[in-house]
């Protein structure tokens, strides 16, 4: 699955359950607090693959979902520039994790970070609007 299919499926899958919730009557701080790990493994099993065996991404107390990525993460599917003759799919502005290569591609590996996972971070940049959040992740055209 290339990057953009996955931020777009994503955006989709986030944007139903935030809605749900505002139906429901959700505050901001209510639907923080829905997107707890614990929380979504049990009522939306379909949100994460790793739910389905309750694996977290980032081993952390409090991990929280509502970004399920990070703003600071850039990527285009095209490649964002080339060395060594490969190509960087993927980057991270805070330049925290590490590089990652496969075949010709390379990309950026977060998962020894966890930034975007602490309720704190998530309240201070909150918006209802998962893609505008992470508006300065993708290409343009995405």
């Amino acid at each position: 699955m290339s990057y953009a299919s996955w931020f777009e499926s994503h955006a989709t899958k986030h944007k139903k359950i935030v809605d749900k919730l505002i139906l429901k009557g959700y505050t901001k701080e209510q639907i923080i607090e829905y997107f707890e790990f614990e929380n979504m493994v049990k009522e939306e099993n379909d949100f994460c693959p790793l739910y389905k065996t309750n694996t977290k991404c980032h081993e952390m107390e409090g991990l929280n979902c509502y970004l399920c990525a990070c703003p600071h993460f850039r990527f285009d599917d095209d490649g964002l520039e080339t060395y060594n003759g490969s190509k960087i799919l993927s980057t991270c502005d805070i330049k925290n994790g590490e590089k990652v290569a496969e075949k010709c591609n390379i990309h950026h590996n977060c998962s020894k970070c966890s930034v975007p996972h602490h309720k704190a971070y998530v309240k201070k940049i909150f918006d209802l609007d998962w893609k505008k959040i992470m508006n300065n992740c993708a290409p343009d055209d995405v």
